[in-house]
């Protein structure tokens, strides 16, 4: 009996992820899992570049438009609910899509994700409190006397980051480290991974058409409605900062939507830097096609 297989269709922002999946996911027959942590969030559709109404109508999409922009999500609660819905979808598909930027998500699902406990309610609120009264400087300072092991390998300059770890540790009474274990674990079906590039010139050129779009398609009007939300993790993400500081008059649209283009190009690179560490991703220009299905053929699916 074969086994089924999970299609992990990668690359960095702009690079055209969304059409490409929407064509092979109809060549198959199948749904498309979303990995993307912003996607995910109802109402964020233009500042995410999320899949329109035609295109969520043309082929079936998991995982976007989910969740409120106040609720709680992790790459850990990710793997669980994805690897709940694959056994589901595998009894009516043999091969399934996964395909989205977010590179934590995306590794929780193949690699399978360290067993941290959840987070309870009480000590949540707590760290959020903690940081909006102290401060990032000072929770990180904690978490260097905690749990120095994780402080000198983290991004300290990331909130969530230094706030889950200190929320385990307070929790707990235990490091956040001790609960790493980084251990891969096995999946009872395949994992193809395909990574998607461009020549950086031509890439650079898509995200700045694409910021152009999201503008004009109401990006400043969908952040005015989130305004509510903004110190919502869901919202500390690029675009939506900048035309926050737009609408605090801390800079002009012009100024906002040159930095969004400029912080999008950064973060291209970094998730560009991210995948190539894998080398079980087979690169393609999304226009070759035809290398891509005789890669997929290769791997035992039918396209």
């Amino acid at each position: 009996m074969n086994r089924k297989k999970l299609v992990v269709i990668v690359g960095p922002t702009g690079v055209g992820k969304t059409e490409f999946c929407l064509s092979l996911a109809k060549s198959l027959d199948t749904d498309i899992i979303s990995s993307d942590s912003r996607q995910i969030y109802r109402n964020m559709t233009v500042g995410t570049a999320a899949p329109d109404e035609a295109q969520l109508a043309a082929v079936k999409h998991h995982f976007v438009g989910i969740l409120e922009p106040d609720e709680y999500y992790s790459a850990a609660r990710f793997e669980e609910d994805v690897m709940s819905l694959l056994s589901t979808l595998f009894l009516s598909h043999d091969v399934v899509i996964m395909t989205g930027g977010s590179m934590m998500y995306i590794d929780a699902v193949c690699n399978g994700i360290d067993d941290v406990p959840t987070v309870d309610d009480e000590t949540r609120a707590f760290i959020i409190e903690h940081f909006e009264h102290d401060g990032l400087e000072q929770l990180a300072a904690e978490l260097r006397l905690l749990d120095p092991e994780y402080y000198y390998t983290a991004d300290i300059k990331n909130p969530k980051r230094v706030m889950h770890a200190l929320e385990i540790c307070y929790m707990t009474g235990k490091p956040y480290s001790f609960f790493l274990k980084n251990k891969t674990k096995s999946r009872d079906f395949d994992i193809i991974k395909i990574g998607l590039t461009r020549p950086r010139e031509e890439l650079y050129e898509r995200i700045g058409r694409r910021v152009d779009c999201m503008i004009a398609d109401g990006l400043v009007a969908e952040a005015e409605r989130l305004l509510p939300f903004r110190k919502c993790n869901a919202l500390n993400t690029v675009g939506y900062k900048e035309i926050f500081s737009y609408l605090d008059g801390d800079m002009s649209l012009q100024e906002a939507a040159d930095k969004i283009k400029q912080n999008t190009r950064i973060y291209a690179r970094k998730q560009m830097t991210w995948f190539k560490r894998d080398e079980n991703i087979s690169w393609f220009n999304p226009e070759d096609r035809d290398g891509i299905i005789a890669c997929l053929r290769a791997r035992g699916v039918s396209v």
